[in-house]
């Protein structure tokens, strides 16, 4: 059986679902009936992906473009348009939202939608359709009310219930105007009517759903529709719920606080961005945060509540450098959370944040993910360190095996110890990727016990604790890998040199 619009996106792994799709095609209206969505991963082969896609013999794909699958989508288009020419692709999404600011994907499409596609997009099929005159393949997308939207939560499948992410939203858009997020393009933030967004709710949890991703910018901005959501959860709670919000840092009126107690451990997920704690770098780009609010916050949420803490920094923001970020950093991490996601600075297409580029000399890697390079006040050398640092980080400080070594890691200079950590893994290892669990322990044992100087006996007993805790079958060998290390890099000879340089010193005494 054939369907004239084929709805498509190359998510980053299997578990996500492609909510924006959902979107477009609840509202497709009468040419619902002749749609489908298809999703892929980046991790399959392009050819492969387009057999999939032409085999209902669509008249029009539509495809949704992030930063994260750009690259791949190029591949698929390109390969797509030599086998099927005739088939008319749209594309969509906030890689192609700014006319003046495109990847060259762009160019292999027949049309672009910018902005909200809900409405645009159907009306752009029907044309298609129909074959009626197009005259511009550069559509405007138009803003529809939130009341008038049909609500996408029905087009999660069964399998989605059971094995993905379901993402749902109780709000749009965001009031605030940091400059490094796309959301500072929107007005304000528009709520959906609450009794409708809940019904919506209750009709995924009877279905099965468990794992609830809020993608709202800022959950906790009207507090009474936050409490109404939370109450809605906690009159549900089962063992397998777990809800996972995007919170304001500093908004957290006593109300609130009251209900986020009453939620089990590992019910809740609370994402903070605090990205910097400097306040001139935050004038920079706009955004209001009261640091000390903030703070208490931060601690308050981690002492009396069981929500896992996730709080997001980003490194290389207008005027950052590496000792400032390492004031942030270490801010944080004084205040406990459980995960710190230390991110490097992106360029987001139509982001307000580029008006810097000239001024702060941001040069950002000209492929996607458009990573920075350098700035005016940070070296490539630097950003490459910390990139590493940053990879480190996350097996070590993120991943929640080391709970016993790493009050040892971050003790004094939570930031300088974890670089110079990281420049020493990187030189044992050679790599920050394909390094096994087994692997990791012994590296630390010869980083942290042979440059960083820190007590073998110590070491041994603290990773000995978290090796037992990991699950891992035996002993990590610690003495073996530093000796394997050392004849690797020749640090074996350094020492030996070492040794005979002491002992001519003392016999020369």
């Amino acid at each position: 059986m054939s369907d004239p619009i084929v709805l498509t996106t190359l998510n980053a792994r299997y578990m996500h679902c492609a909510f924006g799709l959902r979107y477009l095609y609840a509202n497709l209206g009468k040419l619902r009936a002749q749609a489908q969505i298809r999703e892929f991963t980046i991790q399959q082969r392009a050819i492969d992906i387009v057999e999939q896609l032409l085999e209902p013999q669509p008249r029009i794909i539509g495809f949704s473009i992030y930063i994260w699958n750009v690259t791949q989508t190029t591949e698929v288009i390109a390969l797509l348009k030599q086998v099927s020419p005739q088939t008319r692709v749209i594309v969509g999404g906030p890689e192609v939202s700014f006319a003046d600011d495109l990847p060259a994907l762009a160019e292999l499409a027949d049309y672009l939608v910018s902005g909200p596609g809900e409405t645009s997009f159907r009306e752009l099929c029907d044309d298609l359709l129909k074959d009626r005159p197009i005259t511009s393949r550069m559509i405007t997308g138009k803003t529809t009310a939130l009341d008038e939207l049909e609500l996408p939560y029905a087009y999660y499948d069964d399998e989605d219930i059971r094995n993905r992410l379901i993402y749902v939203e109780a709000s749009r858009g965001c009031p605030f105007r940091c400059e490094f997020c796309l959301s500072s393009l929107d007005r304000t933030a528009r709520p959906f009517e609450l009794a409708r967004f809940l019904s919506a709710m209750d009709e995924l949890y009877r279905r099965g759903a468990r794992n609830f991703k809020f993608i709202d910018r800022s959950f906790n901005l009207k507090v009474s529709a936050g409490i109404a959501i939370l109450e809605f959860f906690l009159e549900r709670i089962d063992k397998d719920l777990y809800l996972h919000f995007e919170v304001v840092p500093d908004h957290l009126p006593q109300k609130l606080k009251q209900v986020l107690t009453r939620f089990p451990a590992a019910t809740l997920q609370l994402e903070i961005g605090v990205q910097t704690f400097d306040p001139v770098i935050q004038q920079t780009i706009s955004r209001r945060q009261n640091n000390e609010l903030t703070r208490t916050n931060l601690h308050w949420l981690r002492e009396n509540t069981g929500a896992h803490i996730h709080a997001d920094l980003i490194f290389g923001l207008p005027g950052d450098t590496l000792e400032n970020f390492a004031r942030s950093f270490d801010q944080l991490v004084s205040l406990g959370p459980h995960e710190i996601q230390l991110g490097i600075l992106k360029r987001l297409r139509g982001a307000p944040l580029n008006r810097h580029n000239n001024t702060y000399e941001m040069r950002y890697n000209p492929a996607a993910p458009y990573n920075l390079l350098s700035t005016r006040d940070i070296d490539f050398v630097t950003l490459q360190r910390v990139n590493r640092c940053a990879r480190f980080w996350d097996l070590i400080g993120n991943s929640g095996r080391f709970k016993n070594l790493l009050p040892l890691i971050l003790a004094e200079q939570p930031f300088a110890n974890l670089l110079e950590l990281s420049d020493y893994l990187y030189q044992l290892a050679g790599s920050t990727w394909k390094i096994s669990l087994r692997r990791l322990f012994s590296l630390l044992y010869v980083a942290l016990g042979g440059p960083m100087q820190r007590p073998p006996a110590q070491l041994r007993e603290l990773l000995e604790a978290d090796f037992r805790l990991s699950g891992e079958k035996g002993r990590p060998a610690f003495e073996d890998q530093r000796l394997d290390v050392e004849r690797r890099t020749g640090t074996a000879n350094k020492r030996q040199r070492q040794h005979d340089r002491a002992g001519a010193r003392e016999s020369s005494l």
